[in-house]
């Protein structure tokens, strides 16, 4: 006999599993502090290679003004600048990863919370079930009628 609430139940949980299931699983296997510091650094290193491939274009774009002023310039101030400059922009990249992320393990962690209660309830159901099929079985075996 099919059971309507128990078919929207899996349903619904299978829809969860091949949509945003499959990441919420992924990050649900981590501890929070893990998981954030984890991307945290990833974007710190491609931070990082972006910040030097913006400063290696803005290099290349004004190569001509560069190399005619070079020696007209304190290197070690210009050095200076685009180390403070870096320390900005990852500092700041940094911060914003790691909110980004905290609220996504967040999230992540509130589905699989649902998801897992969705679980049991599916599992009490096929426990109720049975137990009532065991039942009419025993009450037709005594020959008591339904």
């Amino acid at each position: 006999m099919l059971n309507e609430s128990r078919i929207k139940l899996m349903t619904k949980m299978a829809s969860f599993e091949a949509g945003e299931g499959k990441k919420s699983m992924a990050i649900g296997t981590y501890f929070k502090g893990n998981y954030i510091w984890k991307e945290v650094i990833k974007s710190i290193i491609y931070g990082t290679l972006a910040f030097f491939i913006v400063v290696g274009l803005l290099v290349a774009y004004d190569l001509e003004s560069l190399l005619s002023d070079i020696y007209k310039m304190d290197l070690l101030d210009v050095g200076k600048t685009i180390a403070f400059n870096y320390l900005k922009f990852i500092l700041v990249y940094g911060i914003i990863t790691y909110i980004v992320f905290s609220l996504r393990y967040t999230k992540a962690r509130h589905n699989l919370r649902a998801y897992y209660n969705n679980l049991r309830r599916l599992s009490s159901m096929y426990k109720k079930e049975d137990r009532e099929k065991r039942e009419r079985t025993r009450a037709r075996r005594n020959g008591r009628p339904q």
